[in-house]
């Protein structure tokens, strides 16, 4: 009867051990190393791109196991209570508590499917129009540019004269050519000329920028289709979500008693 009863009881303390031990991956010297140390560390190691798997597990137990028996010597040795470690040990917790107080204010602040559509109607609408494809050739003075604009109308090649005369080292190569460009990302002189040109149509003036003076030449127009909306959902997305975090900070800086 006694025998059973030890048993009984061995029995039932292993029972009572085992989710204790289920949650530690390993005991380095009687310090127990929470199983919820390495899920953290696991987890940072797959999002950085490495697969979760009985190697890395393995990996990260000796990792874990390596850490603590170092940091066992660091403590016998004083080493935490080092004002300057425990400085930077201030700024390590604080880097941490504040990455997870961001990541869960961005996962309760979804934009929702309004706020993205809305976005994406607005930047569509802003980026609407027409794009153009452009030849030109910068000289450093307006006669110049007239005569090279009575050589152009007399038959000679526009893009010969670009490589020959051209200042602008990008485009000169390739007989002034701009490749396809909305104007507004030109200097307000010269995309109000090159807009009010039709294809096949040069300027009859020269036109007048902080860079010099420029002939220009308009091959071709075309109108601006943007992409659809699922294709640049996730960059709305992320444009909104930075947006609200930075009016969540702005919002308790202004609340905030700084002296």
């Amino acid at each position: 009867m006694t025998l059973k009863k030890t048993h009984l009881w061995v029995l039932l303390a292993a029972c009572a051990a085992a989710p204790a031990f289920a949650q530690n991956i390993a005991v380095v010297n009687g310090t127990p190393i929470p199983k919820a140390r390495a899920d953290a560390l696991i987890d940072q190691l797959v999002h950085q791109g490495q697969q979760d798997s009985p190697q890395l597990q393995m990996a990260v137990r000796e990792e874990l196991v390596n850490r603590e028996i170092l940091m066992q010597e660091a403590i016998r040795e004083g080493i935490p209570n080092k004002p300057d470690v425990k400085a930077q040990i201030a700024v390590a917790q604080q880097t941490v508590v504040l990455r997870a107080l961001i990541e869960n204010f961005v996962k309760n602040n979804q934009p929702s499917d309004a706020e993205v559509k809305a976005r994406y109607d607005q930047l569509t609408k802003d980026a609407g129009g027409s794009e153009y494809h452009l030849h030109h050739i910068l000289v450093d003075n307006e006669q110049q540019a007239k005569d090279l604009i009575a050589k152009i109308k007399a038959g000679a090649s526009f893009e010969d004269l670009a490589k020959q005369y051209s200042k602008d080292p990008g485009s000169a190569k390739n007989g002034g050519d701009l490749d396809w460009s909305d104007p507004k990302a030109y200097v307000p002189e010269f995309a109000a000329a090159a807009t009010h040109l039709q294809k096949g149509q040069i300027t009859d003036t020269p036109v007048h920028t902080q860079f010099g003076w420029h002939i220009i030449r308009v091959d071709d127009i075309r109108a601006v289709t943007p992409p659809p909306l699922e294709q640049v959902r996730p960059q709305i997305v992320q444009q909104i979500q930075q947006e609200k975090l930075q009016a969540f900070e702005e919002n308790l800086r202004k609340q905030a008693k700084i002296q």
